[in-house]
């Protein structure tokens, strides 16, 4: 770059006021100076663009990388998947000569499906929220009969 010291600055000044004159000198000052600033946007713009072009170059490529990885990726699950299959293929075959299936019972099925008991407490009685409840209009607090009746008693009466 330039180097203009404060020196060489006022050189400039003296040698401008002397071209120019005292009159047009702060127009012609006015206009450097927008020059000047004219130059600075338009350096900034393309510094701008080309940081933007190389981020897209770059983006191009960590692109292509990563489909490059992920169908890598694909061919060894593919494989891992086909090896896998192949393997109980075999295994299928060699337990399916030696199983036999059982005869279900239809009595036996439905006493499963019909737990009785401890162990189907829970299942009879499960909890609901109760934000499900309220919505469903399902009480939420246990109130004895004459709580009850002394509640709707005295809202009937005040009516």
């Amino acid at each position: 770059m330039i180097d203009l010291g404060v020196s060489k600055l006022a050189l400039i000044a003296v040698v401008a006021l002397v071209v120019v004159g005292p009159e047009r000198l702060p127009k012609v000052a006015r206009m450097a100076g927008n020059l000047f600033g004219r130059a600075q946007r338009y350096m900034a713009d393309v510094k701008s663009e080309v940081n933007r072009q190389m981020e897209i170059e770059e983006f191009k490529k960590l692109r292509e990388e990563s489909t490059a990885v992920l169908k890598e990726v694909e061919s060894s699950i593919n494989s891992t998947v086909q090896e896998a299959s192949a393997n109980l293929s075999d295994q299928a075959d060699i337990y399916e000569s030696n199983f036999t299936k059982p005869v279900l019972n239809e009595k036996e099925v439905l006493r499963k499906s019909m737990r009785q008991g401890r162990a189907s407490w829970g299942v009879k009685r499960t909890a609901r929220p109760v934000w499900f409840k309220r919505s469903a209009g399902i009480r939420t607090r246990v109130q004895s009969g004459a709580a009850r009746m002394k509640r709707f008693h005295h809202s009937a009466n005040s009516k």
